[in-house]
Order: structure tokens, then C-alpha cells, then sequence
């Protein structure tokens, strides 16, 4: 029996030691091993074994990250104050990197992505601001990309998800927006009367070459008034037709006293 409690323990000792070196990550998952304070190297996914007491572990996820960026008062280059925010989606790439160049890199990317957002949209007016927000994006991610790839992150993309104007300024693009508006509808009108007078001319043109045609289009008028048939249209008939003439004045007159 004293002879057993030994093994006893001894198997105690293994079970607790393989329970502490056998490590299993997921696909998403790496670890990254410092051995005595050394970097060993990244392990994962899977299974895989450490050295208690000797080995470090510190788990890395590989998944895209989301970092909302807080809003940012920002002056533009013609010094309007604004309040922007955005955000910036990201993920770790080599982990080894990401875990000895940066002491949070968690951290340290969403604070340059705050100065960055500061720096570079100060640099462009207020117009570019509101009507170039991909290009925007694209800036901010490959400036982001560039200052990262030393911790091992790749900035996947970068959104400036909205601009707060002061209200004083609000109400000003309004108004710019309403003088824009009432500019179009003059030109549109003027171009209107325009096209319609160069008709209007080479149609009397034509009348004057050919005035039969406007004979025609005489007609073509009665006919269309006649469709209504709420009217009564006195026309002068060609010449020598008086007495036609006074034929029709007569019986619309009739008509007219009968009701």
C-alpha cells in the first residue's frame, strides 16, 4: 500500500503537467510563445504542447476587428469647425509582430486612427468633406495601412460614417443650395424661351415661303376647337364669300337669343 501512494502521486504530477502543456487554439486563433522570456514563436490552430513554468503563452485574434473612432472636432482648410467620426476595421496579420512591436496594438491603432482622421481632414475644405467621402476612405486607409504593417496589422478599410455641421453653417449651405436651385430654374427657363422664339422664327419662315400652309394650320385649329364644342368660332371665308359670311353671323346670333 506505501508502495503505491508514490505512484499515486507521480501520475497526479504527470496528469496536472500534460493538462498545463496541452493548449488547443481555434482556426481563428494563434499564440504567440515566449520560452524563459524569448520569443519561441506562433502555434496554432490546433493542438500543440508547451512547457509549463518555461513557456508564455499569449493568444491573438485573427479575426477583422472593428474600432469605432470617437468624433473628432476637426477645422478644415477653410476653417469651419466640424464634428467627425468613423470607423476602422482591421485585423492582425502576423501575430508575432503584433505582440512585440506594439505594447497594445489594440490601442495603438485606434489612437493613430484618431490622429490620422485629425491630420488628414484638416488638410481638404468642406466641400471635398461632404462630396468625396470614398476618396476619403481610400486616403485614410492606405495612410493607416502604411503607418501598421510594422506591428503585422492590415487595415482592411476605413469609413467616415458621418460629418456634425454647426447650425450657423447648415443654414448657410441651405440658402447656397436654394440660390443654386433658383440659378437652374433661370437658365432652364431662358434656354425654354430660347429654343421656342428659333422655332417660332423658322416656322414663320416657312410660312412665308409656303402660305398655304398657314391655311392648313387654320384648319387644323378649327378642327381641333370643334371637338370641345362649347364654342362658336367666326372665321372669314375666302374671298367673294361675304354673304356666307353674314349667313353664319346671323344663325349664331339666332342661336344665341333662343337660349
Amino acid at each position: 500500500m506505501v508502495d503505491i501512494i508514490p505512484a499515486v502521486v507521480v501520475l497526479v504530477l504527470v496528469l496536472i503537467i500534460l493538462a498545463q502543456s496541452i493548449k488547443v487554439v481555434r482556426e481563428y486563433e494563434r499564440v504567440v510563445i515566449f520560452r524563459m522570456g524569448r520569443l519561441f514563436g506562433a502555434k496554432g490552430p490546433g493542438i500543440f504542447l508547451i512547457i509549463p513554468i518555461l513557456d508564455s503563452p499569449v493568444k491573438v485574434d485573427l479575426r477583422i476587428i472593428t474600432i469605432d473612432v470617437p468624433k473628432q472636432t476637426i477645422i478644415t482648410r477653410d476653417n469651419v469647425s466640424v464634428d467627425v467620426d468613423a470607423v476602422i476595421y482591421y485585423r492582425v496579420v502576423e501575430p508575432t509582430n503584433a505582440i512585440t512591436k506594439v505594447e497594445n496594438y489594440r490601442i495603438a491603432t485606434s489612437m493613430l486612427g484618431q490622429t490620422t482622421l485629425r491630420d488628414i481632414l484638416g488638410q481638404i475644405e468642406l466641400d471635398d468633406l461632404l462630396s468625396k467621402r470614398e476618396e476619403l476612405n481610400k486616403k485614410l486607409q492606405e495612410v493607416l495601412d502604411i503607418a501598421t504593417e510594422p506591428w503585422g496589422i492590415k487595415i482592411t478599410a476605413v469609413t467616415i460614417r458621418d460629418v456634425a455641421l454647426p447650425e450657423s453653417m447648415m443654414r448657410a449651405i441651405a440658402k447656397q443650395a436654394e440660390a443654386e436651385r433658383e440659378r437652374r430654374s433661370r437658365i432652364i427657363l431662358a434656354d425654354g424661351e430660347f429654343q421656342a422664339s428659333q422655332k417660332m422664327m423658322e416656322a414663320a419662315e416657312l410660312y412665308q415661303k409656303v402660305p398655304i400652309a398657314m391655311k392648313l394650320r387654320e384648319l387644323q385649329t378649327l378642327a381641333e376647337i370643334a371637338r370641345e364644342k362649347n364654342m362658336i368660332v367666326v372665321t372669314t371665308g375666302a374671298p367673294g364669300s361675304d354673304a356666307g359670311t353674314i349667313a353664319g353671323l346671323t344663325k349664331a346670333f339666332t342661336k344665341t337669343e333662343a337660349k
